[in-house]
Parts: structure tokens; C-alpha cells; sequence
């Protein structure tokens, strides 16, 4: 009878949670992520700070003349500026790194980007280079040609800015019209 009796008492019941340790695991975790987000955050300021020599954008003209597209203006998203030929290099300076709903509108003056919740900007005619279909952009990769990039000079530097119209069909109307306004302005400045 003696060995039954040690083999009962030897059984034990199952651990409680310690819940000091899991708590101090979660609150460990908790700071982990803040830090990361905090590191994100100075990174993404130093990014501005290197990127200050960048002047103010232009604002829109306060006549800015007609139209240019049958469809005046085309909404979707602005997702971001980079140094043009490096799809990576994002530019943060003067909110152009801020992803935001946009409007776009082109008239013979440029192009009025007005994003709510974000700073509007315009781009002289004077200033475009190219516009392009793109697959990507700096935090943004979609189907081949599913990005429409303005190619535009601010500050003595190129600018690659990508934006997504809400109906895609739109982007190579843009792209032809952009790059006809183009090359007409550089053929009545070469005479």
C-alpha cells in the first residue's frame, strides 16, 4: 500500500500563469514597438532635414488659364515624390513625402495637384519633363503602367511625383497629353 500512496502525493497540479512575467513580456514588447516607431519617426525627420535646401513649391496662378483635357480634372491618389531616375529615394521635404487622396487639374499654366489633409501644390509647365506610366514608387508597386509619374524640375533637381487616377483609363490620356504640351513647348523654344 505504501508505494500507491507516494505515487499520489508525488502528483502535483498544473502551474498557474505567472502573471508578473507576462505582464513584464507585453510591457517589454509595448516599449520594443514604441522605440522602433520612435526610431521610424527621427529617421523619416532627418530625411527632411537633409532634403531642406528644397524651396518652397509653387502655389497654383490665380488664372490659370483653361483646361487642357476634356475631363478637367482627374482624382485618385498622390503616392509620393523621389529624385527622379531612383524610384526609392523618397523626398519628404515640404510635405511631397505625405501619400494623400489628390486632384489633379491641367490647364496651359501646369498641373494644380490639390490634396485635402496635405499641402497643394503646382507644377509650372515650364517645369515638366515627362510623364510616364510606371509600375512603382517609392512605397508603392503596382501593375505595370498602373502608376502615372510626372517628371518635373523644382529647386534644380528632377522629380519623379506618382499618383493613381480612381479610373486607370485615365492615366494614358495624361501621359499623351503631358507629353504633347512637352514637346510642343521645347519645339517653340528651339526656334
Amino acid at each position: 500500500m505504501t508505494p500507491v500512496i507516494l505515487l499520489a502525493a508525488e502528483k502535483q497540479s498544473a502551474e498557474v500563469t505567472d502573471w508578473a512575467a507576462r505582464i513584464g513580456w507585453v510591457v517589454g514588447l509595448a516599449l520594443f514597438v514604441a522605440l522602433v516607431y520612435w526610431l521610424m519617426r527621427e529617421g523619416w525627420k532627418w530625411r527632411g532635414t537633409l532634403q531642406g535646401d528644397l524651396p518652397e513649391l509653387p502655389a497654383a496662378p490665380e488664372d490659370p488659364g483653361p483646361a487642357t483635357l476634356a475631363v478637367l480634372s482627374m482624382s485618385g491618389r498622390y503616392h509620393g515624390s523621389t529624385t527622379a531616375g531612383q524610384w526609392l529615394d523618397r523626398i519628404v521635404a515640404r510635405g511631397l513625402g505625405t501619400r494623400s487622396r489628390a486632384v489633379l487639374t491641367l490647364t496651359d499654366a501646369g498641373v494644380d495637384v490639390v490634396r485635402p489633409g496635405a499641402t497643394d501644390f503646382f507644377v509650372p509647365a515650364a517645369a515638366l519633363r515627362e510623364a510616364r506610366l510606371d509600375k512603382g514608387i517609392a512605397g508603392k508597386v503596382l501593375t505595370e503602367g498602373g502608376l502615372l509619374v510626372l517628371t518635373w524640375e523644382h529647386g534644380g533637381k528632377l522629380i519623379d511625383s506618382g499618383f493613381r487616377s480612381d479610373h486607370a483609363a485615365e492615366h494614358n490620356e495624361w501621359v499623351d497629353t503631358l507629353n504633347d504640351m512637352i514637346n510642343k513647348r521645347e519645339t517653340e523654344g528651339a526656334r
